[in-house]
């Protein structure tokens, strides 16, 4: 039975994300997985880490929460809009506060080296955009994306396996919309 962690990090409970991520559970459900889920518009933290990475400032009970939640996990799921090119404030901001060394990443004394503390999960990315997938691609090299895979899941130690893009969101139909909903219900169906 796989341990699966959704984090919906669309501020906003009426976003397609929501609607993404209720429907990728809907598809878990399904499954014999045991799922759990954080939706980051809901938690109550500052999502400045105001010290760097000193350890001055205490989690709040909602990270702490989610920390465990990240350890049980065996996969994560990431629901959340890309706005600029990359995540919303809200994710970038929890992952400033929950990803800290000594839970997520450890550096080797006298060395820039590092210790993947969360190796041996996987993750994947359902991601909404106004800008079409090609041209996130081909034009711009998909620095979200990128930035998930190498920066922040992979200097982790979890491996990023699969993104699935919604887009282009704006002007995109009703049955396209409808579309992309049984496609999470799907994806969620899959890793059963």
């Amino acid at each position: 039975m796989k341990k699966i962690l959704l984090i919906q990090a669309h501020p906003s409970g009426d976003s397609l994300c929501h609607a993404l991520a209720d429907a990728f559970e809907s598809g878990v459900r399904e499954t014999s997985c045991e799922l759990r889920r954080i939706d980051l518009g809901t938690l109550r933290f500052d999502p400045i880490l105001h010290h760097g990475n000193r350890g001055d400032q205490p989690l709040e009970p909602d990270l702490l929460q989610a920390q465990q939640d990240i350890a049980w996990a065996e996969h994560l799921v990431f629901v959340y809009p890309n706005w600029w090119g990359s995540m919303p404030a809200l994710l970038k901001g929890f992952f400033d506060r929950v990803l800290l060394p000594g839970f997520a990443y450890k550096y080797r004394p006298n060395s820039s080296s590092w210790d993947k503390l969360l190796a041996g999960r996987s993750a994947q990315l359902l991601v909404t955009m106004d800008t079409p997938g090609w041209y996130y691609r081909w034009l711009w090299h998909r620095p979200g994306h990128n930035q998930m895979r190498h920066t922040i899941l992979g200097f982790c130690g979890i491996a990023l396996t699969r993104i699935s893009e919604m887009a282009p969101v704006h002007g995109a139909s009703t049955a396209k919309r409808a579309q992309w909903l049984s496609q999470a219900v799907t994806l969620g169906r899959q890793l059963g």
